[in-house]
């Protein structure tokens, strides 16, 4: 079977690779491992996305749960980062969320919360994988008072609503807003908590039907909030990914403002404001060389780590900073939360835009992008984390490093969640960039099918 735990949890195509059997023995194993220490029948706080999916895995899952004695409360289609609040708030044991986020609707993925609210460290999830690989006997079967139950958390997303709009004092009146809920679970949130803020607001694909999350919509999808910002004259747009845990906006004019750039005017906004602890912000080593020149321009701290807001929160933790993200639009405003907050990040972003009175262009021009190519290449899964092992990709690599030093850069990593390698290039020429990453693309397809 392999390893089951990604960058974000467990994830693949729902009822042939994330089968009932194991969404049924992650629910026992996690549950076991998550509050063993307990003195009590431990309560787990479960949420989904919009995925047709979510019902058949929440079934199984759940089983697993009161199988070892644990009482699952259902919260429904909320976003990720609800789940991760209203632990906290409820005083649960732990939390879990049946979501593949950006993924396409056959994927979906099953991710747990300690009762703290954050995700599990790389330990915890190791004992959760032992224990259902290797280990199964050590799970308890309780029988009769014993066993665990379920019931519905009625208040779960009026209560994640009430948090998104006690996050900021200031009020929206007077904005245009455009969001792109991707057919995904900030659904409802998204919309009510900005309206409740006073903002005017124009919605697309925000009608789920169970198939259509992400689907050429959302954070991953950008083309059409673009122009429905320019079509409907909206101050700024707002796109969040199938499970709200991102977002990425849009200007006036129709131009995206990645997280770096979102990292960037909201740091520059928490300094102003004495709340940006130890004046640092928190990136990854695919954070676009353009926020490093900004912040050696206003005097800021960036740290990167790996990609993964996992791993970013991780650091902002052990060293005390308030504010970290990734490009691709997970922002985490530990003040506030602690995961990345698709919807929390554009109110704050919003509270920046209005406390100004200038327009999203002129926020964004604060930190000037320069040019990256991505190009995936699809390989065998089982060999994704081999390339540097084969010389001719290893040299192949060697090669465009030094063509492109001193002037960009060339980053070589695999995704966490999917069979692929990703060729990342940084530099001046996007045509050269293009035509290099695609070559090397091709190479690495070929040499690990």
């Amino acid at each position: 079977m392999g390893k089951l735990f990604g960058t974000d949890g467990v994830r693949g195509i729902a009822n042939t690779e994330l089968t009932c059997e194991l969404a049924y023995n992650l629910g026992r194993a996690g549950a076991f491992v998550l509050t063993k220490e307990t003195a009590h029948a431990p309560k787990i706080l479960v949420g989904m996305d919009t995925r047709i999916s979510g019902d058949m895995l929440e079934s199984a899952l759940v089983a697993g749960m009161c199988s070892v004695g644990a009482h699952a409360v259902l919260a429904g289609i909320v976003p990720t980062p609800a789940i991760a609040y209203l632990v906290r708030k409820y005083g649960f044991d732990a939390g879990v969320m049946i979501s593949a986020s950006h993924n396409p609707v056959e994927y979906n993925g099953i991710k747990f919360f300690n009762k703290d609210g954050y995700k599990l460290r790389d330990e915890l999830e190791n004992e959760i994988e032992d224990i259902l690989l290797n280990n199964p006997s050590v799970l308890p079967s309780p029988t009769g008072s014993g066993v665990g139950t379920k019931s519905i958390s009625e208040d779960a997303i009026e209560d994640y609503i009430e948090f998104l709009t006690k996050s900021t004092d200031v009020k929206f009146d007077g904005i245009k807003v455009a969001l792109d809920c991707a057919n995904g679970a900030s659904y409802k949130a998204g919309p009510i908590a900005i309206l409740n803020l006073g903002a005017s607001m124009c919605i697309i694909h925000n009608e789920p039907d169970g198939t259509n999350i992400n689907e050429k919509c959302g954070s991953t999808h950008m083309e059409d909030l673009k122009k429905f910002v320019i079509e409907n004259g909206a101050d700024i747009g707002f796109a969040f990914d199938g499970d709200a845990d991102r977002c990425l906006a849009v200007d006036e004019n129709g131009e995206l403002i990645d997280g770096d750039k979102i990292l960037a005017i909201c740091g520059l906004d928490m300094r102003e404001k004495g709340t940006l602890k130890n004046n640092t912000i928190v990136g990854t080593v695919m954070t676009n060389l353009g926020l490093n020149i900004l912040a050696q321009k206003e005097n800021l701290n960036l740290e990167q780590t790996g990609v993964g807001d996992r791993y970013v929160l991780e650091r902002m933790i052990e060293k005390d900073y308030n504010l970290g993200g990734e490009q691709s639009g997970h922002i985490i405003f530990l003040d506030h939360n602690t995961t990345g907050d698709g919807i929390l990040t554009a109110i704050q972003v919003l509270s920046v835009l209005k406390k100004s009175g200038k327009k999203a262009s002129e926020l964004a021009s604060v930190m000037e992008r320069l040019p990256q190519v991505l190009v995936n290449a699809r390989v065998n899964n089982a060999k994704k984390n081999d390339y540097m092992e084969v010389a001719e990709i290893r040299e192949a690599i060697d090669v465009l490093t030094a063509k492109f030093a001193g002037e960009g850069r060339v980053l070589i990593r695999t995704s966490g969640t999917e069979p692929l390698v990703r060729v990342m290039i940084e530099g001046k020429d996007i045509n050269i960039m293009k035509q290099e990453a695609e070559k090397l693309a091709h190479l690495i397809e070929e040499k690990l099918q």
